[in-house]
């Protein structure tokens, strides 16, 4: 075993990747090669550390000190004013790049208040090193599963954990188990198909701790006697494929995957499917038919996968954040998980900030934390002196809020009270610069785009609402247009055939109850209060 006064990690999330990441490492290698102390500190590609909009991240271990806006210029001075001489880059610690501070153990503001859980190695272990995360106690609960738990133990275990899916429908897992677990063969897939523009999540877990999603498709393959799982990975997300890929293929060689695994008599294996960029596939049935072979669209209900799914057997599909929880579970007991969050929403949740936020990236909170807090205290709040418009949560699927509802708990019940999800966990949060009828025409030009056509609500609902928007931006709607919106939204929600079509219209809804005064505005002074739309613009309204 080899020893190291000092590890480096490199976060290669892609904010990282895109902002000249690897050049600082290539660089870094390099000048710990001229200092003769390539033997003494290791250099690690790690997942993301969360920090995004501070891009490139590192972060030097043992001290904990993080060093962001890193340039390729800067390494030189890491290298020999903190590597060789201990004395720390203050210039560069923290994450306010225009305004650095003097602390040199600052933690960036985004990982202050966090609860990590399914995040516990993201940003701590090498993920392409399978020794890595067995030595942060991986694969210990798929070993308690198969030699301590029955498998309809490890579906109890599930159950009374309250554990709920991460992928926006927030079915009670164990329930989704139990539905399964009698019959012959069957299939277990993980949904790891982010398609909504703001989500990414599930591809950062991939990245940052495979093993973690690996062990939990194990454990759940287990607990319904499946011997085959599938991993249908967004065609994008080449980094993911990769990572998922040689974790696969590590967990083979250490009989973590394949026959007979821990000699228990359970097999279970694991391929990937490559998704070719339909958003539709990230619905359930949708993806089943896209791995088969077919056209990426959704099937009628009943049955449900759980009785007819893959090649028509009984099948669990499970999202990425679902299936990382497990291994905490199992290991740590429901208790211990129904401790964290709220009653009904137990645990944690993993988020994306994104938009008009001083602190984006990658965040993972109890539930129930309110919009406030995770803005505020972790986000830093709104930047350049601009006030709070607008955050949209779950995705674009997901629900406008106004700053009244900042203090609305970010758990699935109290959600949706106010209209809206949690979702695929990205917030979009918007200031006062933007107007609320411009952004809901890019949702919905999104969601006419991605509707695959087969039923006749979303394949008609979406371009008409687009429609009765522009119309709005145009300055040509009447009053009567917005009543006639949420009447096509509300049928869309009740008699689309999937979720792509029940879900477009929420943002339609929400943002019609919540921002009518800025419609109005629009149809009846003819106004775009954000001076946004360029037709009223032109008519000198504005």
């Amino acid at each position: 075993m080899e020893f190291y006064r000092n590890h480096i990690l490199v976060c290669t999330g892609e904010p990282c990747v895109l902002k000249g990441a690897l050049e600082v490492e290539s660089i870094l290698l390099t000048e710990l090669q001229k200092q003769g102390l390539e033997n003494e500190i290791r250099v690690i590609r790690t997942g993301c550390l969360g920090p995004c909009n501070v891009a490139p991240v590192l972060v030097v271990y043992p001290e904990g000190i993080y060093y962001s806006g890193v340039k390729p210029g800067d390494v030189q001075e890491i290298v020999a004013e903190h590597l060789v001489k201990g004395r720390p880059v203050t210039r560069l610690v923290g994450t306010d790049v225009e305004k650095r501070v003097d602390v040199v153990y600052q933690v960036p503001q985004i990982l202050t208040g966090q609860e990590r859980v399914v995040l516990r190695n993201c940003g701590i272990i090498n993920p392409d090193e399978i020794v890595e995360y067995i030595g942060r106690g991986g694969y210990e609960a798929l070993g308690k599963a198969l030699i301590h738990l029955k498998p309809e133990e490890v579906i109890e275990e599930v159950k009374s954990s309250g554990l709920r899916g991460r992928g926006g429908a927030a079915f009670p897992t164990g329930l989704k188990w139990s539905f399964t677990a009698s019959g012959e063969e069957k299939y277990l897939i993980c949904n790891a198909d982010e398609g909504e523009p703001g989500t990414f999540k599930d591809r950062l877990i991939l990245e940052g701790d495979p093993h973690a999603v690996l062990e939990g498709m194990a454990i759940a393959g287990y607990a319904v006697g499946a011997e085959h799982g599938f991993i249908y990975i967004r065609g994008e997300y080449t980094l993911s494929i990769e990572r998922v890929q040689r974790a696969i293929d590590q967990a083979r060689k250490l009989g973590l995957l394949g026959k007979n695994i821990f000699d228990s008599g359970f097999s279970f294996d694991v391929e990937i499917r490559v998704g070719a960029g339909a958003y539709i596939c990230g619905e359930e049935l949708a993806l089943i038919e896209s791995i088969e072979g077919k056209r990426g669209e959704p099937r009628y209900k009943p049955p449900y996968p759980g009785q007819t799914g893959l090649w028509g057997k009984p099948t669990v599909v499970n999202n990425v954040e679902t299936l990382a929880n497990v291994p905490h579970i199992i290991e740590q007991g429901a208790e211990w998980y129904k401790s964290i969050g709220t009653p009904g929403s137990p645990g944690t949740k993993v988020f994306t900030l994104t938009g008009n936020i001083k602190n984006e990236g990658l965040i993972e909170v109890p539930m129930g934390i309110t919009l406030r807090e995770i803005i505020y205290q972790l986000g830093g709040g709104i930047p350049d002196g601009h006030s709070f418009k607008m955050a949209q949560t779950g995705g674009t699927a997901g629900g406008c809020l106004p700053p009244e509802m900042l203090d609305v708990p970010m758990d699935y019940d109290e959600l949706a009270k106010v209209g809206s999800a949690l979702g695929s966990g990205a917030l979009l949060i918007m200031d006062d610069r933007h107007c609320i009828v411009d952004l809901l025409k890019c949702f919905m030009r999104f969601f006419n785009h991605e509707s695959c056509g087969k039923c006749t609500p979303c394949r008609e609902g979406t371009p008409r609402l687009l429609e009765l928007i522009e119309k709005i931006m145009d300055g040509t709607a009447v009053k009567a247009d917005l009543d006639l919106m949420a009447k096509l939204a509300e049928n869309m929600e009740i008699s689309s055939l999937c979720g792509l079509g029940q879900s477009s219209p929420k943002p339609v809804l929400t943002l019609l109850e919540y921002y009518q005064h800025e419609f109005l505005a629009h149809i009846e002074d003819k106004k775009c209060p954000a001076g946004v739309c360029k037709k009223l613009q032109v008519k000198g309204v504005v």
